[in-house]
C-alpha cells in the first residue's frame, strides 16, 4: 500500500510525528539497523519523511538540528524521497546491467559473502546438471556391458568391477543410502534395477474409494464430474475404484468425501483386503487398523454385518479411526487399544485376521523420499522381529480353518518372505493362493536363503510392472490348534511339584509323558506347511527317581 505523504506546514500533528521518529531512532540505535524505503513502504502510519539514512547525515546525533528544517519546509522531504528512490532505481539498473553482462560473458566477479554464496549454489546446481546427463549415460553403458557380459566387457575387468561402478552412480544418481542400493540390486537384475529406481521417482496416481454402505459409483462419477473432477473407474479387478487425473476442487473438501460417499486411497491397499475375502457375519480382526481405510472396506464387503474388532497399538491414532468409521458410516465395528502382541490372550476364534504390518516403508518411497537414506539395517530388523511377533499372535487368534493375510509396504524380503517362513516353522499354518489377479509370485530363494515352496503364491507389486507402490500380500490358512496344546501341556508338566511316589506310579507318569509328546511330535510332522524346528521342540524334564522301599 502506497504511504502517506504529508503536505501541510508546521503544525501540533507535525511536531508529535517526529517526536514518535526520535524515540524510535533512540531504539533502533541499540541494534544498529537502518530502514529503507521498501521496508517503510508497507507502513502506513510512517511516511517518506521518516527513512533514516546515517550516509546522508541524518544519525541521531544530527536528529534534532534537522527537525526545524522539516518544520519550516515540508516540501524538502518529498525532495529526498524523490532524490532516495531515483537513486535505488538507478542501482537497480545497474544491477540488472552488470548481471546480463556476467550471463554474457560467462564471468564470475569478485561479489560480497552473501552473493558468493548464491553463486557457489547455482554453479552447484549447474554442475549437478551436467553431472546427471553423464551419470545417465554410464549407467547405459555399464547396464549393456553387464547384459552381454562376455562380448562387451574390457580386458582385465571383472563383473564385480562393474557392478561397483553401477552402484556409486545409482546411488549419485537416485541419492539412496547403499544398504537401499544394495538390496535393490540384489532383488532385481541391473536393466530392470534401473527401471525400478525411475519408477520410483514418479508420483503414483491417485486413486478413491467408492463407499457402496452409502453411495453407488455410477452416482458418484456423475456428482464428482459436475464438481470439476475428471475421474474414471479402474480396471475390471476392482468394482469400487476411481483414479482421479484432474480435479478443480480438494478431494478431500467436497460434499460427498465430507458425506463418506468416499474414501481417498490408494489402489494397491485394496488388495489385502480383497485377498482376505471377508463374508457377511462374520468375526473379523484388523490387528494394526488405523487410520481406517482397510476396516472401512472389509466393512463394506461384510455389508456392514458381523463385528469386526479394529485394533490399534496408538491411541492417537485411533481418532483418526473412529472418525473414519463414523464418516463413512460403518456400524459394525468395535475400536480397541491394546498392543497387537499378544492379542490372543484379550480376543481369539476370530474367523478372518488382516496384519498389515508395520515396517519401513521402502515401497512408499515416491511418497516419502527420505525413505532412501534414513532406513539401515537396524531398521529392518527391529521391523521383522516386530513383524514375526505380530503374525504369530494373529495365528494364534484366529481359529482353525480361518485366514490371515499380511501385507507391507515394504519389498524387503527381509520383512516379506523370510517373516511368513519364520512363522511356517513355528505355527500349523499354510500359504494359500490369494486370488489376486495380478503380481509376482513370492520368492521361495534369496541370496543362499530357501524359503517354503508355497511362498510363491504370495504376491509382490511393484512400481515399474504394476504403476503401484512396492507391496507384499501373502493369505495363509490355520490347520490346528496343536502348537497350542503343546504348550499347554508343557506347561501343565513343567509346573508340576514332583511328589513321592511309589514305583508303579512313577512308571505310569513316565509312560504317560512320553505317549504325549510321542503323539504331540506325531502330529506336528504330519501338519501340512509345518516344519518342526530344533528351537520350538518342547523340552519336557524327565521324571523324578524314587527309591522303592524296602522292608526291614
Amino acid at each position: 500500500m502506497p504511504t502517506k505523504v504529508s503536505g501541510k506546514k508546521g503544525g501540533s500533528k507535525k511536531s508529535s510525528t517526529l517526536k514518535c521518529r526520535q524515540k524510535k531512532q533512540d531504539k533502533w540505535h541499540h541494534s544498529e539497523e537502518v530502514e529503507t524505503a521498501e521496508d517503510v513502504a508497507g507502513d502506513e502510519e510512517i511516511d517518506f519523511g521518516d527513512v533514516v539514512n546515517d550516509e546522508e547525515g541524518y544519525g541521531e546525533d544530527s536528529l534534532e538540528e534537522h527537525d526545524e528544517e522539516a518544520l519550516d519546509d515540508d516540501n524538502d522531504f518529498e525532495v529526498k524521497a524523490q532524490k532516495y528512490l531515483e537513486q535505488m532505481r538507478l542501482q537497480s539498473h545497474e544491477a540488472a546491467a552488470e548481471q546480463e553482462v556476467d550471463m554474457k560473458t560467462r564471468t564470475i566477479k569478485p561479489t560480497p559473502l552473501m552473493d558468493a554464496e548464491r553463486e557457489e549454489e547455482q554453479l552447484q546446481l549447474l554442475g549437478q546438471q551436467h553431472s546427471v546427463e553423464e551419470l545417465r549415460d554410464r549407467i547405459q553403458e555399464t547396464v549393456h556391458v553387464l547384459s552381454n557380459f562376455k562380448e562387451e566387457r574390457e580386458e582385465g575387468r571383472s563383473r564385480e568391477d562393474y557392478m561397483q561402478l553401477l552402484r556409486s552412480d545409482l546411488m549419485a544418481l537416485y541419492e539412496y543410502n547403499d544398504f537401499l542400493t544394495d538390496s535393490i540390486l540384489l532383488l532385481f537384475a541391473p536393466p530392470e534395477a534401473v527401471e525400478f529406481f525411475e519408477a520410483m521417482e514418479k508420483p503414483r496416481p491417485t486413486t478413491i474409494r467408492v463407499n457402496t454402505i452409502k453411495a453407488k459409483r455410477r452416482d458418484l462419477v456423475q456428482a464428482l464430474v459436475k464438481r470439476g473432477m475428471n475421474v474414471e473407474p479402474l480396471e475390471k479387478w476392482s468394482k469400487v475404484g476411481l483414479q482421479v487425473f484432474e480435479s478443480n476442487v480438494p478431494i478431500a473438501g467436497t460434499v460427498e468425501y465430507l458425506a463418506g460417499h468416499y474414501m481417498l486411497q490408494s489402489a494397491v491397499s485394496f488388495l489385502p483386503v480383497m485377498a482376505l475375502a471377508p463374508q457377511p457375519h462374520e468375526r473379523v480382526l484388523d490387528l494394526a487398523a488405523a487410520p481406517g481405510g482397510k476396516t472401512t472396506y472389509i466393512a463394506q464387503l461384510m455389508k456392514n454385518t458381523g463385528v469386526i474388532f479394529a485394533n490399534d497399538v496408538s491411541e492417537p491414532r485411533t481418532k483418526s479411526l473412529n472418525a473414519n468409521l463414523q464418516r463413512l458410516g460403518v456400524t459394525n465395528t468395535i475400536v480397541t487399544n491394546y498392543d497387537g502382541v499378544g492379542y490372543e490372550r484379550v480376543m481369539k476364534n476370530f474367523d478372518r485376521v488382516l496384519l498389515d504390518a508395520p515396517c519401513t516403508g521402502s515401497g512408499i518411497i515416491s511418497r516419502d523420499k527420505s525413505i532412501k537414506t534414513s532406513k539401515h539395517t537396524e531398521d529392518v530388523q527391529r521391523a521383522s522381529q516386530l513383524q514375526r511377533d505380530l503374525l504369530l499372535s494373529a495365528v494364534d487368534a484366529l481359529r482353525v480353518g480361518g485366514h490371515i493375510v499380511y501385507s507391507t509396504c515394504s519389498f524387503l524380503v527381509e520383512e516379506n518372505e523370510a517373516v511368513v517362513d519364520f512363522v511356517l516353522r513355528h505355527r500349523p499354518v499354510t500359504v494359500v493362493d490369494t486370488g489376486l489377479p495380478f503380481g509376482r509370485p513370492g520368492l521361495t530363494k534369496y541370496r543362499h536363503h530357501r524359503f517354503h515352496d508355497k511362498l510363491h503364491y504370495a504376491r509382490r507389486l511393484f512400481p515399474h510392472v504394476h504403476n503401484m507402490d512396492g507391496f507384499f500380500v501373502c493369505k495363509l490358512r490355520k490347520l490346528s490348534n496343536e502348537h497350542e496344546q503343546c504348550e499347554t501341556e508343557a506347561q501343565a508338566v513343567t509346573t508340576k511339584k514332583p511328589e513321592k511316589k511309589s514305583t508303579a506310579t512313577t512308571a505310569t507318569r513316565t509312560k504317560a509323558i512320553k505317549s504325549t509328546t510321542k503323539r504331540v511330535r506325531e502330529n506336528s510332522s504330519k501338519v501340512e506347511g509345518h516344519l518342526p524346528d530344533k528351537r520350538s521342540r518342547l523340552s519336557i524334564p524327565p521324571a523324578p527317581r524314587t527309591r522303592p522301599k524296602t522292608r526291614r
